[in-house]
């Protein structure tokens, strides 16, 4: 082998590590299908999804979809519902800025209340829903709002622990 080819060789292989850097991880593999293990479950949840959501305004409950989801580390609900978001006319700095929502100037009174709430319902076991979140919630929402707040928090976590559990992973883009 000459100079050059070894030259040439090691170009290659530089090459192909640069690349592999940059290369997407392949998604975990699906532990289990539950939309073909258990239809009627997959399509009772569905059902929820659709009741839940009736009495909030969907970008509200988007935005409650994605911070719930970025608390639980489902990325497959992250993905899908910033994209649902976004073609509903959010604005893609309040997505990223979600997990630190309280240091931000964009989101409303009724909106913090909502995230506020999202928080204390997905981590119940961090003290429960205090009197204060709550109350705070019901300053800004009324009651049927507020139960179909409370409604949609508590589907995204199922649908969350759904995701994770069997480990729904987002489309490669």
């Amino acid at each position: 082998m000459t100079t050059h080819d070894t030259l040439a060789a090691e170009a290659g292989a530089a090459h192909a590590h640069a690349h592999a850097h940059h290369a997407p991880v392949p998604a975990p593999e699906q532990r289990i299908s539950l939309p073909e293990l258990l239809p009627d479950f997959y399509r009772a949840m569905s059902a929820l999804e659709r009741t839940s959501k009736a009495g909030i305004e969907p970008e509200l409950a988007e935005l409650v979809k994605i911070h719930a989801s970025m608390v639980n580390g489902c990325a497959f609900c992250i993905d899908m519902h910033a994209a649902d978001a976004v073609k509903g006319g959010e604005q893609e700095h309040r997505i990223r800025s979600l997990p630190a929502w309280r240091e931000t100037p964009w989101f409303t009174a009724r909106e913090r209340a909502a995230l506020a709430l999202t928080e204390s319902v997905t981590l119940l076991t961090q003290g429960h829903v205090p009197d204060a979140v709550y109350q705070e919630a019901a300053r800004h929402f009324e009651q049927t709002e507020l139960a179909s707040l409370i409604a949609v928090v508590i589907t995204i976590n199922a649908w969350n622990r759904i995701g994770v559990t069997s480990r729904l992973s987002p489309a490669p883009r």
